[in-house]
Protein backbone atom coordinates (compact mmCIF):
# COMPACT_ATOMS: atom_id res chain seq x y z
CA UNK A 1 0.00 0.00 0.00
CA UNK A 2 1.33 3.15 -0.98
CA UNK A 3 0.32 6.57 0.48
CA UNK A 4 0.64 10.48 -0.45
CA UNK A 5 0.44 12.88 2.48
CA UNK A 6 0.12 16.33 1.30
CA UNK A 7 0.33 19.08 3.95
CA UNK A 8 0.81 23.15 3.35
CA UNK A 9 4.13 23.43 5.43
CA UNK A 10 6.00 21.53 7.89
CA UNK A 11 7.46 24.10 9.48
CA UNK A 12 7.25 24.05 13.35
CA UNK A 13 5.98 27.74 13.50
CA UNK A 14 2.69 26.20 12.55
CA UNK A 15 2.28 24.51 15.17
CA UNK A 16 0.32 20.83 16.14
CA UNK A 17 0.03 19.66 12.45
CA UNK A 18 3.81 19.78 11.76
CA UNK A 19 3.82 18.01 15.04
CA UNK A 20 1.52 15.23 14.52
CA UNK A 21 2.27 14.48 10.65
CA UNK A 22 5.56 13.24 11.49
CA UNK A 23 4.39 10.98 14.24
CA UNK A 24 1.70 9.78 11.93
CA UNK A 25 4.14 9.20 8.84
CA UNK A 26 6.46 7.01 11.69
CA UNK A 27 3.29 4.78 12.66
CA UNK A 28 1.74 4.43 9.18
CA UNK A 29 5.72 2.66 8.67
CA UNK A 30 5.19 0.48 11.52
CA UNK A 31 2.22 -0.82 9.65
CA UNK A 32 4.04 -1.62 6.95
CA UNK A 33 2.23 1.13 5.03
CA UNK A 34 4.74 2.78 2.17
CA UNK A 35 4.69 6.42 3.02
CA UNK A 36 5.60 9.41 1.17
CA UNK A 37 5.06 13.21 1.91
CA UNK A 38 5.07 16.55 -0.21
CA UNK A 39 4.47 19.96 0.68
CA UNK A 40 6.35 23.59 0.55
CA UNK A 41 9.60 25.20 1.35
CA UNK A 42 7.95 27.64 3.60
CA UNK A 43 9.46 28.10 7.30
CA UNK A 44 7.51 30.79 8.35
CA UNK A 45 5.90 34.03 6.91
CA UNK A 46 8.64 35.58 4.45
CA UNK A 47 11.25 32.48 5.20
CA UNK A 48 12.04 29.11 3.35
CA UNK A 49 13.72 26.04 4.36
CA UNK A 50 16.30 25.74 1.49
CA UNK A 51 14.83 22.43 0.44
CA UNK A 52 12.34 23.71 -2.21
CA UNK A 53 13.87 21.78 -5.41
CA UNK A 54 11.30 18.97 -5.10
CA UNK A 55 14.21 16.27 -4.85
CA UNK A 56 13.19 13.26 -2.43
CA UNK A 57 15.16 13.37 0.50
CA UNK A 58 15.00 10.34 3.47
CA UNK A 59 13.49 12.13 6.54
CA UNK A 60 11.92 10.33 9.44
CA UNK A 61 12.41 7.30 7.78
CA UNK A 62 10.16 7.98 4.67
CA UNK A 63 10.47 9.96 1.39
CA UNK A 64 9.74 13.71 1.49
CA UNK A 65 9.58 16.55 -1.00
CA UNK A 66 9.77 20.01 -0.87
CA UNK A 67 8.16 22.19 -3.37
CA UNK A 68 8.71 25.91 -3.71
CA UNK A 69 5.60 28.32 -2.56
CA UNK A 70 4.84 30.99 -4.83
CA UNK A 71 3.13 33.23 -2.74
CA UNK A 72 2.89 33.57 1.41
CA UNK A 73 -1.22 33.79 1.13
CA UNK A 74 -2.88 30.02 0.52
CA UNK A 75 0.50 28.68 -0.39
CA UNK A 76 0.41 28.57 -3.70
CA UNK A 77 2.70 26.05 -5.13
CA UNK A 78 2.05 25.43 -8.87
CA UNK A 79 5.14 22.94 -9.19
CA UNK A 80 3.79 20.75 -6.41
CA UNK A 81 0.73 21.06 -8.44
CA UNK A 82 2.78 19.72 -11.17
CA UNK A 83 4.21 16.65 -9.81
CA UNK A 84 0.77 15.08 -8.34
CA UNK A 85 -0.52 15.32 -12.08
CA UNK A 86 2.54 13.26 -13.43
CA UNK A 87 2.84 10.70 -10.05
CA UNK A 88 -0.93 10.25 -8.49
CA UNK A 89 -1.51 7.30 -10.48
CA UNK A 90 1.76 5.75 -8.28
CA UNK A 91 0.02 5.86 -4.94
CA UNK A 92 -2.95 4.18 -3.64
CA UNK A 93 -4.92 6.97 -2.20
CA UNK A 94 -3.99 10.59 -1.05
CA UNK A 95 -4.29 11.94 2.54
CA UNK A 96 -4.59 15.51 2.72
CA UNK A 97 -3.95 17.96 5.80
CA UNK A 98 -5.79 21.58 5.88
CA UNK A 99 -8.35 23.17 3.92
CA UNK A 100 -8.15 26.71 2.55
CA UNK A 101 -4.57 26.20 0.89
CA UNK A 102 -3.69 25.74 -2.68
CA UNK A 103 -1.51 22.35 -1.72
CA UNK A 104 -4.96 20.56 -0.43
CA UNK A 105 -7.26 22.32 -3.39
CA UNK A 106 -4.45 20.78 -5.91
CA UNK A 107 -4.20 17.45 -4.35
CA UNK A 108 -7.78 17.22 -4.09
CA UNK A 109 -8.69 17.98 -7.52
CA UNK A 110 -5.84 15.98 -9.00
CA UNK A 111 -6.32 12.67 -7.25
CA UNK A 112 -10.10 13.10 -8.05
CA UNK A 113 -9.81 13.33 -11.61
CA UNK A 114 -7.27 10.38 -11.61
CA UNK A 115 -9.65 8.48 -9.68
CA UNK A 116 -7.85 8.18 -6.84
CA UNK A 117 -9.42 8.34 -3.48
CA UNK A 118 -8.26 11.03 -1.02
CA UNK A 119 -8.98 11.62 2.82
CA UNK A 120 -8.93 15.07 4.12
CA UNK A 121 -7.97 16.15 7.36
CA UNK A 122 -9.52 19.82 7.66
CA UNK A 123 -7.39 21.10 11.14
CA UNK A 124 -10.36 22.41 12.66
CA UNK A 125 -10.75 25.02 10.40
CA UNK A 126 -14.44 24.00 9.83
CA UNK A 127 -15.68 24.40 13.35
CA UNK A 128 -17.56 28.12 14.40
CA UNK A 129 -13.97 29.86 15.78
CA UNK A 130 -12.46 29.05 12.43
CA UNK A 131 -14.82 29.89 10.01
CA UNK A 132 -14.92 33.68 11.53
CA UNK A 133 -11.54 34.50 12.02
CA UNK A 134 -9.20 35.54 9.16
CA UNK A 135 -11.29 36.42 6.16
CA UNK A 136 -14.47 34.84 7.48
CA UNK A 137 -16.20 35.72 3.99
CA UNK A 138 -13.48 34.49 2.01
CA UNK A 139 -13.62 31.18 3.41
CA UNK A 140 -17.34 31.52 3.02
CA UNK A 141 -17.33 31.88 -0.66
CA UNK A 142 -14.59 29.34 -0.54
CA UNK A 143 -16.49 27.00 1.13
CA UNK A 144 -19.22 27.55 -1.44
CA UNK A 145 -17.44 27.00 -4.55
CA UNK A 146 -14.12 25.36 -3.76
CA UNK A 147 -13.47 23.82 -0.57
CA UNK A 148 -17.14 22.09 0.00
CA UNK A 149 -17.05 20.50 -3.25
CA UNK A 150 -13.46 19.18 -1.88
CA UNK A 151 -15.03 17.90 1.43
CA UNK A 152 -18.07 16.14 -0.45
CA UNK A 153 -15.87 14.36 -2.73
CA UNK A 154 -13.50 13.14 -0.24
CA UNK A 155 -13.56 9.29 0.48
CA UNK A 156 -13.40 10.40 4.24
CA UNK A 157 -13.11 13.50 6.12
CA UNK A 158 -10.97 12.97 8.87
CA UNK A 159 -11.89 14.32 12.29
CA UNK A 160 -9.62 13.57 15.06
CA UNK A 161 -12.43 13.89 17.77
CA UNK A 162 -15.83 13.94 18.04
CA UNK A 163 -16.18 17.65 18.88
CA UNK A 164 -14.05 18.55 15.63
CA UNK A 165 -16.94 16.61 13.37
CA UNK A 166 -19.97 17.43 15.46
CA UNK A 167 -18.93 21.30 14.73
CA UNK A 168 -18.07 20.89 11.15
CA UNK A 169 -22.01 18.81 10.16
CA UNK A 170 -22.99 22.04 11.51
CA UNK A 171 -22.11 23.84 8.29
CA UNK A 172 -24.74 21.76 6.33
CA UNK A 173 -22.00 20.28 3.95
CA UNK A 174 -22.22 16.33 2.49
CA UNK A 175 -19.51 14.65 3.86
CA UNK A 176 -18.28 11.28 5.11
CA UNK A 177 -17.07 11.51 8.30
CA UNK A 178 -14.39 9.09 10.49
CA UNK A 179 -13.00 9.91 13.46
CA UNK A 180 -9.19 9.08 14.29
CA UNK A 181 -7.80 10.44 17.50
CA UNK A 182 -4.01 12.00 16.63
CA UNK A 183 -1.70 9.61 18.37
CA UNK A 184 1.45 10.37 20.65
CA UNK A 185 4.63 8.39 20.74
CA UNK A 186 5.54 7.69 24.37
CA UNK A 187 8.56 9.63 25.50
CA UNK A 188 10.65 9.63 28.73
CA UNK A 189 10.99 13.05 30.80
CA UNK A 190 13.51 13.44 33.43
CA UNK A 191 12.94 12.85 37.00
CA UNK A 192 11.00 16.15 38.58
CA UNK A 193 13.48 18.14 40.53
CA UNK A 194 11.82 17.91 44.08
CA UNK A 195 13.48 21.13 45.07
CA UNK A 196 11.93 22.80 42.22
CA UNK A 197 9.15 25.88 42.79
CA UNK A 198 5.78 24.93 41.44
CA UNK A 199 4.61 26.40 38.72
CA UNK A 200 1.80 26.46 36.38
CA UNK A 201 2.63 26.24 33.09
CA UNK A 202 1.54 26.89 29.13
CA UNK A 203 3.03 26.04 26.53
CA UNK A 204 1.87 26.48 23.38
CA UNK A 205 2.15 29.03 20.46
CA UNK A 206 1.90 32.70 21.57
CA UNK A 207 -1.58 33.55 19.02
CA UNK A 208 -4.83 35.54 20.00
CA UNK A 209 -6.99 32.49 20.03
CA UNK A 210 -4.91 30.78 23.07
CA UNK A 211 -6.98 33.41 24.88
CA UNK A 212 -3.92 34.42 27.15
CA UNK A 213 -5.43 37.62 28.24
CA UNK A 214 -7.76 35.85 29.95
CA UNK A 215 -5.01 33.59 31.56
CA UNK A 216 -3.22 36.79 32.65
CA UNK A 217 -6.31 38.33 34.16
CA UNK A 218 -7.04 34.68 35.89
CA UNK A 219 -3.13 34.81 37.17
CA UNK A 220 -3.13 38.59 38.52
CA UNK A 221 -6.22 37.25 40.77
CA UNK A 222 -4.66 33.90 42.48
CA UNK A 223 -0.97 34.61 42.49
CA UNK A 224 -1.26 37.32 45.56
CA UNK A 225 -2.16 34.72 47.93
CA UNK A 226 0.31 32.35 46.45
CA UNK A 227 3.58 34.17 46.16
CA UNK A 228 5.31 30.77 45.88
CA UNK A 229 3.98 29.96 42.46
CA UNK A 230 5.21 31.33 39.28
CA UNK A 231 3.61 31.21 35.74
CA UNK A 232 5.97 30.45 33.16
CA UNK A 233 4.54 31.10 29.33
CA UNK A 234 7.06 29.25 26.98
CA UNK A 235 6.04 29.36 22.84
CA UNK A 236 6.92 31.72 20.07
CA UNK A 237 4.31 33.69 18.02
CA UNK A 238 4.24 37.50 16.29
CA UNK A 239 6.26 39.79 17.83
CA UNK A 240 3.89 42.67 18.47
CA UNK A 241 1.09 40.16 19.97
CA UNK A 242 4.02 39.12 22.29
CA UNK A 243 4.86 42.57 23.46
CA UNK A 244 1.03 43.42 23.62
CA UNK A 245 1.12 40.47 26.16
CA UNK A 246 3.97 41.45 28.08
CA UNK A 247 2.79 44.95 28.34
CA UNK A 248 -0.84 43.93 29.76
CA UNK A 249 1.45 41.68 32.35
CA UNK A 250 3.09 44.64 33.73
CA UNK A 251 0.04 46.69 33.94
CA UNK A 252 -1.45 44.40 36.08
CA UNK A 253 1.79 44.25 37.81
CA UNK A 254 2.21 40.77 37.60
CA UNK A 255 5.19 40.55 36.12
CA UNK A 256 8.31 39.14 38.46
CA UNK A 257 5.51 36.23 39.06
CA UNK A 258 6.01 35.28 35.20
CA UNK A 259 8.56 33.92 33.55
CA UNK A 260 8.69 33.88 29.05
CA UNK A 261 10.92 31.21 27.94
CA UNK A 262 10.07 31.59 24.33
CA UNK A 263 10.26 28.68 22.00
CA UNK A 264 11.44 25.88 23.55
CA UNK A 265 12.24 22.24 22.31
CA UNK A 266 14.69 19.00 23.01
CA UNK A 267 15.40 18.64 27.04
CA UNK A 268 14.56 22.11 27.73
CA UNK A 269 11.07 21.42 26.80
CA UNK A 270 11.46 18.15 28.42
CA UNK A 271 12.21 19.24 31.98
CA UNK A 272 9.57 22.53 31.76
CA UNK A 273 7.21 19.73 31.54
CA UNK A 274 8.51 17.36 33.67
CA UNK A 275 8.65 20.00 36.66
CA UNK A 276 5.18 21.08 36.16
CA UNK A 277 2.87 21.11 38.72
CA UNK A 278 0.11 22.50 36.55
CA UNK A 279 -0.29 23.16 32.70
CA UNK A 280 -3.24 25.16 31.04
CA UNK A 281 -4.20 25.88 27.68
CA UNK A 282 -6.65 28.49 27.49
CA UNK A 283 -7.51 28.11 24.02
CA UNK A 284 -10.74 29.68 22.31
CA UNK A 285 -10.27 26.64 19.65
CA UNK A 286 -8.57 23.58 19.43
CA UNK A 287 -9.68 20.81 17.08
CA UNK A 288 -7.20 18.63 19.20
CA UNK A 289 -4.45 19.89 20.66
CA UNK A 290 -1.40 18.51 20.73
CA UNK A 291 0.41 20.42 23.39
CA UNK A 292 -2.58 19.30 25.41
CA UNK A 293 -2.09 15.60 24.71
CA UNK A 294 1.60 15.78 25.68
CA UNK A 295 0.79 17.57 28.82
CA UNK A 296 -1.78 14.53 29.45
CA UNK A 297 0.62 11.86 28.11
CA UNK A 298 3.16 13.17 30.86
CA UNK A 299 0.86 12.90 33.79
CA UNK A 300 0.30 16.42 34.60
CA UNK A 301 -2.28 18.00 36.45
CA UNK A 302 -3.89 19.85 33.44
CA UNK A 303 -6.43 22.88 33.20
CA UNK A 304 -8.39 23.33 29.66
CA UNK A 305 -10.87 25.23 28.28
CA UNK A 306 -14.46 23.99 26.66
CA UNK A 307 -12.19 24.81 23.43
CA UNK A 308 -9.49 22.26 23.68
CA UNK A 309 -11.05 19.12 21.88
CA UNK A 310 -8.89 16.46 23.62
CA UNK A 311 -9.04 18.52 26.95
CA UNK A 312 -12.58 18.04 26.91
CA UNK A 313 -12.76 14.41 25.78
CA UNK A 314 -9.97 13.90 29.06
CA UNK A 315 -12.58 15.64 31.48
CA UNK A 316 -15.37 13.25 30.71
CA UNK A 317 -13.72 10.90 32.44
CA UNK A 318 -12.20 12.51 34.64
CA UNK A 319 -8.42 13.14 33.33
CA UNK A 320 -8.45 16.84 33.06
CA UNK A 321 -10.05 19.69 34.87
CA UNK A 322 -12.32 21.87 32.59
CA UNK A 323 -12.91 25.82 33.38
CA UNK A 324 -15.12 28.65 31.12
CA UNK A 325 -12.46 30.44 29.50
CA UNK A 326 -13.41 33.71 31.31
CA UNK A 327 -11.14 34.90 33.72
CA UNK A 328 -13.29 34.14 36.58
CA UNK A 329 -13.88 30.79 36.45
CA UNK A 330 -10.25 30.18 35.12
CA UNK A 331 -9.36 32.08 38.59
CA UNK A 332 -11.53 29.73 40.52
CA UNK A 333 -10.19 26.44 38.72
CA UNK A 334 -6.24 27.71 39.10
CA UNK A 335 -6.85 28.11 43.21
CA UNK A 336 -8.50 25.26 43.26
CA UNK A 337 -5.97 23.45 41.74
CA UNK A 338 -2.66 24.73 42.92
CA UNK A 339 -4.69 24.72 46.89
CA UNK A 340 -5.68 20.91 46.33
CA UNK A 341 -2.16 18.50 46.02
CA UNK A 342 -4.68 15.44 46.40
CA UNK A 343 -6.58 16.46 43.54
CA UNK A 344 -3.33 16.99 41.41
CA UNK A 345 -2.42 13.67 41.90
CA UNK A 346 -5.75 12.13 40.89
CA UNK A 347 -5.67 14.12 38.07
CA UNK A 348 -2.04 12.94 37.02
CA UNK A 349 -2.91 9.40 37.64
CA UNK A 350 -5.95 9.37 35.47
CA UNK A 351 -4.04 11.56 32.60
CA UNK A 352 -1.66 9.06 32.40
CA UNK A 353 -4.33 6.31 31.99
CA UNK A 354 -6.31 7.88 30.02
CA UNK A 355 -3.88 9.15 27.10
CA UNK A 356 -1.97 6.13 27.00
CA UNK A 357 -5.42 4.12 26.06
CA UNK A 358 -6.51 6.87 23.82
CA UNK A 359 -3.73 8.74 22.35
CA UNK A 360 -0.87 6.24 21.65
CA UNK A 361 0.63 6.36 18.21
CA UNK A 362 0.00 2.66 17.60
CA UNK A 363 -3.71 2.98 18.34
CA UNK A 364 -4.04 5.72 15.61
CA UNK A 365 -1.75 3.66 13.27
CA UNK A 366 -4.26 0.91 13.26
CA UNK A 367 -6.98 3.03 13.00
CA UNK A 368 -5.42 4.84 9.91
CA UNK A 369 -4.45 1.30 8.06
CA UNK A 370 -8.25 0.10 8.53
CA UNK A 371 -9.57 3.60 7.28
CA UNK A 372 -6.95 2.74 4.34
CA UNK A 373 -7.81 -0.59 4.03
CA UNK A 374 -11.71 0.59 3.49
CA UNK A 375 -11.52 3.11 1.28
CA UNK A 376 -8.94 0.75 -1.18
CA UNK A 377 -11.05 -2.52 -1.15
CA UNK A 378 -14.16 -0.02 -1.62
CA UNK A 379 -12.63 1.26 -5.13
CA UNK A 380 -11.58 -2.53 -6.17
CA UNK A 381 -14.56 -4.10 -5.60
Amino acid sequence: MRILHVIPSLSLCHGGPSVALPIMERALSAEGILVETITTDDEGPGRRNGKGDAAPREENGIIRRYFPKQTEFYKLSLPLARWMKQAVNTFDLVHIHALFSHTSIAAARVARNAGVPYVIRPLGVLNQYGITQRRANLKQLSLRWVDGPVLRHAAAVHFTLDAERNEAERLGISFNPVVIPLGLEETSLPQSDPEAKPYVLYLSRIDPKKNLESLLEAWCRTHQSRSEWKLIIAGSGDAEYSSRLRKQADSLGISSSIEWAGEVGGEHKARLLADASIFTLTSHSENFGIAAAEALMAGKPCLFTPGVAVGVEAAKIGAAKLADGHVGALADALEDLMANPALRDSLSTKARRFATTELSATTMGGRLRMLYDGIIGEKTA
